[in-house]
């Protein structure tokens, strides 16, 4: 089980391929978010801006996690999640969760975004040719992460 801060891009498919040799999973289930291009009202971005408070934020991806393994019977977990000035189209977050079984990697993964766009401290602000902004906390998001209740 593993959470990385970083700022760095990484190549989740490398990571994949590494953890894999760690395990005799039936199954693993990888989730990848991007950069995009357009915010919520649909204005072209031309980066994005993220920042987090050290130490804080690797606990309330630990806290993600463990609550995943007591609901899943999961073999791994790795989180990855990004900082700093990243451009349009670079990852920004990272999940990969091997199980035995398909069913479980599959919800442990749904469940660990969800939990993750709530809960883990980060402070994104989108930044356009005309204007910057701090985004607020998503109502769909609340609504998402509360149907695992």
């Amino acid at each position: 089980m593993t959470v990385c801060v970083q700022e760095e891009l990484f190549n989740l498919q490398s990571i994949s391929q590494k953890l894999k040799k760690l395990h005799n999973s039936g199954a693993s289930v990888t989730f990848e978010g991007y950069v995009r291009d357009f915010d919520d009202q649909n204005e072209k971005l031309d980066r994005l801006e993220l920042e987090y408070y050290p130490g804080m934020t690797e606990k309330a991806l630990l806290n993600i996690e463990s609550l995943a393994i007591r609901r899943w019977n999961v073999d791994d977990i790795y989180i990855v999640h990004r900082y700093g000035k990243l451009n349009l189209g670079e990852p920004i977050v990272g999940v990969i969760v091997f199980a035995k079984h398909r069913k479980e990697a599959f919800e442990a993964c749904h469940f660990i975004i969800d939990f993750l766009k709530t809960d883990a401290p980060f402070w994104k602000k989108e930044i356009t040719n005309q204007k910057s902004y701090w985004v607020d906390a998503k109502k769909i998001d609340a609504e998402e992460k509360n149907k695992w209740n």
